[in-house]
């Protein structure tokens, strides 16, 4: 039986950048139970400061995932991407990163509107016939599309 993974991201502002790949990948934010945050702070086992309100709804500051969208009710998702909060901003190029496949979109089309959105175009790359295109999405972190 193979295992199921999750990546996790460092990151300055974790709930703009799940909101940004979400968009990106056509997948979902994952919703964050705020009756639960709120027994948490009421039984003494967190505290306000470690929350935060965004797009009006109460989450913990530190971190927000997304997943597909048909994996959103999932108890335990195959793929899920956890973005972390670390007070340190990215300052060399990633050991990781990701391809992300256009399934026959055009690939100039895709980065336009990716750049329109906050990315940065970096380079071209070719293997043979097969190109694509750098980028880093708005903190910095470098991915594919092809």
């Amino acid at each position: 039986m193979g295992l199921k993974i999750q990546i996790v991201v460092d990151s300055k502002n974790p709930h703009e950048l799940a909101d940004w790949w979400a968009e990106t990948l056509d997948w979902a934010v994952e919703p964050q139970d705020e009756g639960f945050i709120r027994s948490m702070i009421s039984q003494g086992y967190a505290t306000e400061a470690e929350t935060l309100t965004h797009h009006g709804k109460l989450v913990w500051r530190t971190g927000q995932a997304i997943r597909p969208v048909e994996e959103l009710e999932a108890a335990a998702p195959a793929h899920r991407v956890l973005f972390q909060a670390v007070p340190e901003g990215k300052t060399v190029k990633n050991r990781v990163h990701w391809d992300v496949r256009l399934d026959g979109r055009d690939k100039e089309e895709v980065r336009k509107q990716l750049e329109a959105r906050g990315a940065t175009f970096l380079w071209t790359a070719n293997e043979g016939p097969h190109e694509w295109h750098t980028m880093a999405d708005p903190e910095g972190n470098e991915f594919c599309i092809s």
